[in-house]
């Protein structure tokens, strides 16, 4: 099939580097965000998806809204057979939808029904499922509503940030995809309509959600912790600055405070610093700081951290 990729950063590239490698589909062009301002110089940058498919010499589509009469007029010039989307970024209109005689397939980061939204991945990892995936799905004008073509599971793993699980996903959800369009290409595959029951909603995490609630249980603390790596990044509130919090170490309660080592009890975003580990309360147990990002420096270990801020008994975060 003559294919239109639509896509944009980072996570997408595993989904078109496969199409552009198979024999039975030929990616024609992708359409993409338009360039944005990046780093520090702030200067025009394109997407993953643009830079990969320039790499290419596949024709690059950057409309500012999809239903841009000028893209809509070249996507019906191409006249692709089917539009795969992977993470594009903008919601497309019925008119744009209407145009592939196979429709736009998406890739979507989660089991659907399950988690439909801009934040799949992020909110499994928040809920705490043990299984997260990928689903293939036909795109309707509903939000990740359309009838799924196929799916893929992962396991999560204890240590899983979304980062480290949206990886696994982006490359097994690449495999789909190209299957997907093979299914779709011979008639073998048929999509079939959600069910009713078992709908979830991700919405975007922002940056005020990552914030980490001290008087939460230590399973939740590391969940949002987790959750939020690496974007937005999980904080706290430290003499008045931002500290970023990496990563935590749930341990078992008990914190190492010398000789005598045991169960040491800490109000909720209460320090604790011992020789090589920084300690915080929460509204079960403590957990320990491994590693954290002040306000303008670099990631670093929270016992370095702990060292050069000179933390004195009885101090917080907030």
């Amino acid at each position: 099939m003559r294919l239109v990729f639509a896509g944009t950063p980072e996570v997408a590239v595993p989904a078109l580097d496969t199409l552009i490698a198979s024999d039975r589909h030929e990616v024609v062009a992708v359409v993409t965000r338009p360039d944005a301002r990046a780093g520090r110089g702030r200067h025009l940058v394109p997407s993953p998806v643009a830079q990969r498919a320039a790499e290419e010499g596949i024709e690059v589509l950057q409309p500012k809204r999809p239903k841009d009469e000028d893209f809509l007029v070249r996507l019906r010039e191409i006249g692709p057979d089917c539009c795969p989307v992977v993470a594009y970024g903008a919601l497309l209109p019925r008119v744009a939808l209407d145009v592939p005689a196979n429709g736009w397939v998406n890739l979507h980061f989660s089991l659907l029904p399950a988690w439909r939204g801009a934040a799949p991945v992020q909110h499994a990892l928040l809920a705490g499922d043990e299984v997260a995936g990928a689903s293939t799905f036909l795109i309707e004008e509903g939000m990740d509503s359309g009838p799924v073509y196929g799916v893929v599971t992962e396991d999560v793993r204890p240590t899983d940030t979304s980062g480290d699980l949206l990886t696994r996903l982006a490359f097994a959800g690449a495999g789909l995809l190209a299957a997907t369009m093979d299914g779709i290409e011979d008639g073998s595959l048929e999509a079939v309509q959600q069910p009713a029951d078992g709908v979830s909603l991700a919405p975007k995490i922002n940056v005020e959600d990552a914030r980490i609630d001290w008087t939460a249980p230590a399973l939740r603390v590391d969940r949002v912790v987790r959750a939020c790596s690496p974007a937005p990044g999980a904080w706290t509130v430290f003499r008045d600055e931002r500290l970023k919090v990496r990563s935590v170490g749930l341990g078992k309660g008990e914190v190492p405070v010398g000789p005598g080592e045991g169960e040491v009890s800490l109000e909720p975003g209460e320090l604790l610093v011992g020789k090589k580990s920084v300690w915080v309360g929460t509204g079960s147990h403590p957990v320990e700081l491994e590693w954290v990002q002040p306000q303008g420096k670099k990631p670093m270990r929270a016992a370095d951290w702990a060292r050069g801020s000179r933390i004195g008994a009885g101090e917080h975060v907030r």
